[in-house]
């Protein structure tokens, strides 16, 4: 089944890029639109009524630019909005959620860290994940913070390590053997954490989990792009600059206001 329009994909910020990646290096001929919704950045601290409702905008964004089915490629959205999402809008949806099952079916010591935004961590949708795993002992800490260094591109700053450094230390000394990452943004975090963790501590993100799962629900419902190599636009309501350094400078980065 052909279908030449793209997957459109939407986060509170350059976080889901990471998402996206994922999504590209699986499916390289498929158009993509992604939407940066920087301005709002980040969602985590927001009411759910507010989440939602920067969720509906953000697809309808993507609905006119024809997308044909929509990644939620923002933790804090997807588990506070996608039920909503789902009912309001005739396209199908892909969410990110934090992957807790395969860090809990594999870990050894049967106690494993999350790393997430209040949102997603007070959501209702994660706590009922975490309900299923009674015999894990799963430590929860909210990133406070870690996402507006992102979004302001200080990554590398010292204000970052001494942040990360606070929250993880405490789940080494709770004797941890997986790392959950579940915010969008926090992949790009990768490289400094693994400074701070011992080498015997995994770290889980959802991004090839998502890919995957985009790739089969477009051979079920939407259809592939039929060929050739695709094209990736991203927009963003912030300054494009941030967007850009993350993605290396060599896709288009456009600015609009929305």
């Amino acid at each position: 089944m052909n279908n030449n329009h793209p997957i459109g994909l939407f986060d509170s910020g350059i976080g889901g890029t990471s998402i996206w990646t994922a999504i590209h290096q699986l499916m390289p001929s498929e158009d993509t639109i992604y939407l940066a919704d920087s301005k709002n950045a980040p969602y985590g601290q927001k009411s759910k009524e507010a989440i939602i409702a920067l969720s509906c905008k953000n697809t309808e964004f993507l609905l006119e630019k024809n997308a044909k089915i929509i990644v939620v490629a923002c933790n804090t959205a997807t588990t506070n909005a996608i039920k909503e999402l789902r009912a309001k809008y005739d396209v199908p949806f892909i969410g990110i959620e934090p992957a807790i099952k395969p860090a809990a079916h594999n870990s050894n010591t049967q106690r494993i860290g999350i790393l997430a935004t209040k949102g997603t961590l007070s959501s209702e949708l994660f706590n009922k994940a975490v309900e299923i795993y009674q015999e894990t002992t799963i430590i929860e800490q909210i990133g406070h913070g870690l996402v507006e260094l992102i979004e302001n591109g200080e990554i590398h700053s010292p204000e970052m390590t001494k942040l990360l450094h606070s929250y993880l230390e405490p789940m080494v000394a709770a004797n941890i053997d997986y790392l959950v990452l579940g915010c969008s943004h926090y992949p790009y975090l990768i490289p400094q954490i693994k400074k701070i963790l011992p080498p015997h501590i995994k770290i889980i993100d959802s991004g090839e989990a998502v890919a995957r799962q985009t790739q089969k629900v477009l051979q079920e419902k939407s259809g592939f792009h039929s060929h050739g190599v695709g094209e990736n636009i991203f927009y963003t309501n912030a300054n494009p600059k941030v967007l850009s350094a993350i993605l290396g400078n060599q896709y288009q980065t456009l600015q609009k206001d929305f």
